[in-house]
């Protein structure tokens, strides 16, 4: 479980606020021995930011000490250096473009931040970007727009000493909500011996666990002594806070859940899904070479070029049709097509093409259904059975509006053991040249022999599916690894 630690020049800096026993001075954070093992949060407070300043020696010695801290040293010397605080802001600049799409654009625009929130609701968005590139406390930045070009005129770290009533109210509310440990009772927080991080976006339309999955997570956790929370997209500067991190959104490289995951790697986290599945199982190009070169019986399979469209030619030839196509990191049947000719597979791979220029093409293999295996730690969980949807080849068949509800087929859910063989096998060989972390394994039974389709992170749970034969027990058996991992 991790410590929270404010860190402040005087005590008497914290008047305004609520009482806190985690609120120390530099001076006794100075003297602070903390156990090697325990992880440790510092929020630096101090009035003094600049270079050899009490709140530089603040950041510089938490990270000498293993501790995260808010500001870290790297960030006090960017934002001191204009000509370092103007680089790798382009996602600042984006968020801008976007707020001011169709709208009037101002000569200048300037702001203050509180851990990544600001007081006016449309500047959220800009205010969360700011705060990733610069994690500090209190912001203010000035923008100037010059030939249709954006420019940081002046970026400031804020003494929060010198705030008004009015932004002192924006910065505690900001403060609660960038770290709850900082209110949260202590008698409230004897019985856990872990938090633990589930990230979900209630916007998400088809997320790998509904609402009641994600619930039964929860009570799972805290039967085993883990604190469940669930945390949102916009809060990523939240992890530290936590021993671990549960990603229940639907991953992808050019994605913040990548970033989530990467995050939580560079803290030390336990975290599922780790970068690295999330970087081989996102992509079925990687996925494609691995099982051949490795042997992991697969359909077969070629890679498009889409500066060669001779290969299309020879894909039809080799494979024979019909033909699957697929974009390299499509989910749920997206990005997919069945094409039954030479002319039809031309004009389905010209879209695809226009999303990635590799693309895969395999031998089409029709089963009722296609077998999903899920694996944590390279044991199979539980198998599932997603029958085709009526009268289409696929489990999903999307609707032609983005905003249309896809269907689904059927499915069972059977317990390992009346599972072929082949399968599991099959299954457990692919995953255990991915990784340790929990995967869904697709895999198509014909004739007696399993082809396996791609192995998914972050598989789907949804209560009444997966959990159709174990119950509640899944989910126990789920969080009981992240405890098994927690504990090492």
């Amino acid at each position: 479980m991790s410590k929270v630690l404010i860190v402040v020049d005087a005590l008497k800096d914290w008047a305004p606020y609520y009482p806190s026993d985690q609120v120390v001075t530099f001076e006794d954070y100075l003297a602070l021995n903390t156990p090697s093992s325990q992880r440790v949060r510092v929020i630096n407070l101090c009035s003094d930011y600049s270079y050899l300043g009490q709140g530089y020696y603040c950041s510089l010695l938490a990270e000498a000490r293993g501790h995260n801290v808010v500001p870290p040293s790297k960030v006090l010397n960017d934002v001191n250096t204009p000509l370092l605080y103007q680089l790798n802001v382009q996602d600042l600049f984006a968020s801008l473009d976007r707020l001011y799409k169709n709208k009037e654009v101002p000569d200048s625009l300037q702001f203050k931040t509180y851990f990544g929130q600001a007081r006016e609701p449309f500047m959220q968005e800009l205010a969360r970007v700011l705060f990733e590139r610069f994690p500090c406390p209190v912001l203010s930045i000035t923008l100037r727009h010059v030939d249709k070009h954006w420019l940081i005129e002046d970026l400031q770290l804020v003494n929060h000493n010198s705030l008004n009533e009015e932004e002192e109210t924006a910065f505690s509310e900001a403060l609660d909500a960038f770290s709850r440990n900082v209110w949260r009772l202590r008698k409230n927080r004897k019985k856990y011996r872990h938090d633990l991080a589930i990230l979900v976006n209630p916007e998400e339309k088809m997320p790998p666990s509904d609402e009641a999955a994600i619930k039964l997570f929860v009570k799972a956790g805290k039967n085993l002594g883990i604190n469940v929370e669930l945390i949102h997209p916009d809060q990523i500067m939240r992890l530290a806070e936590y021993d671990g991190l549960f990603i229940r959104e639907t991953t992808g490289i050019e994605h913040h859940t990548y970033r989530f995951a990467k995050r939580a790697e560079a803290l030390g986290m336990v975290v599922i899904d780790d970068p690295t599945s999330i970087l081989r199982c996102t992509n079925k190009i990687y996925l494609a070479d691995l099982f051949n070169v490795k042997k992991v019986p697969a359909p077969k399979t070629l890679i498009l070029n889409k500066n060669n469209p001779a290969q299309l030619e020879m894909a039809a030839a080799e494979l024979g049709l019909p033909i699957v196509v697929k974009i390299p990191d499509g989910s749920f049947s997206r990005g997919m097509a069945k094409v039954n000719s030479l002319d039809e597979l031309t004009e389905k791979t010209a879209p695809l093409f226009e999303e990635s220029s590799l693309l895969l093409a395999q031998e089409f293999l029709y089963t009722d259904f296609d077998w999903r295996i899920g694996v944590l730690n390279n044991k199979a969980l539980y198998a599932c059975r997603y029958y085709m949807v009526k009268n289409h080849w696929q489990i999903y068949r999307h609707g032609k509006k983005a905003e249309s509800r896809a269907q689904s087929g059927g499915f069972d859910t059977l317990p390992t053991f009346e599972v072929p063989r082949v399968v599991l096998e099959a299954a457990l060989k692919a995953t255990r040249l991915i990784g340790d972390g929990f995967y869904g394994v697709d895999v198509k039974e014909s004739q007696g022999k399993a082809y396996v389709i791609e192995v998914n992170d972050n598989p789907s749970i949804d209560h009444g599916v997966e959990d159709k034969y174990l119950g509640n027990e899944l989910y126990s058996l789920i969080m009981q690894e992240f405890l098994r991992r927690l504990e090492m």
